[in-house]
């Protein structure tokens, strides 16, 4: 398999180098650039995904709708896009919203763990997804105030990067300022199974 490398960074997101992907995750890791896509549908609701048991940081845990690394002189937009592909089935525009480096590298494991500057995106998309097998377990859409009340509840379900950036996503986002809609039957996490019906794409069970 062909090696995928990530792009190496300094405290102000300047490139400093490069480093083969799976080396950089070795915690504590060295900081390197990422992005964050967070995709609403036309209710306003999110896409979260559940991380592949394969994963070797943060398997089974659920995250945001897409999140990867941008490849050396990649721009990194075409390379949200590029992922979105990769791991969802679609493509869509994306619009960069905020950056923020993690506080202190995050330790899954005492081999693995994550340390970034994570650019996050916004995204819109009402059709079908394809998830593929290899990244994805599950998938849902959930209201976000939905989401919130449960990530406070159960926070140790979620990576630790989307617990970091999720409310400073929300207050970017005009959805977050006119509230919930009670009337948009969100998808929740515990529901999912129902989601085939609803031209989410095929369970991943």
């Amino acid at each position: 398999m062909e090696e995928e490398y990530v792009v190496l960074v300094d405290e102000d997101d300047n490139e400093v180098g490069v480093e083969e992907k799976y080396a950089a995750h070795i915690f504590p890791g060295k900081l390197h650039r990422a992005f964050s896509i967070f995709i609403l549908n036309e209710k306003g609701q999110l896409l979260i995904q559940k991380r592949n048991h394969l994963k070797i940081t943060w398997p089974g845990f659920w995250s945001n709708s897409c999140c990867s690394h941008p490849r050396p002189e990649e721009p990194i937009t075409l390379a949200a896009q590029r992922r979105l592909e990769e791991e969802l089935g679609f493509t869509c525009d994306v619009k960069f919203l905020f950056k923020f480096k993690y506080p202190t590298p995050y330790q899954y494991s005492r081999k693995w763990g994550e340390y970034e500057i994570d650019h996050v995106f916004l995204g819109h998309h009402t059709g079908s997804v394809y998830p593929h097998p290899k990244e994805v377990a599950d998938l849902a859409f959930v209201d976000l105030s939905e989401l919130l009340n449960d990530m406070k509840a159960n926070e140790h379900i979620y990576t630790p990067w989307f617990k970091e950036c999720f409310e400073s996503f929300v207050d970017c986002t005009e959805t977050s300022k006119k509230g919930a809609n009670r009337d948009s039957n969100p998808i929740s996490i515990s529901n999912y199974k129902r989601a085939a019906a609803l031209n989410l794409g095929p369970s991943l069970e």
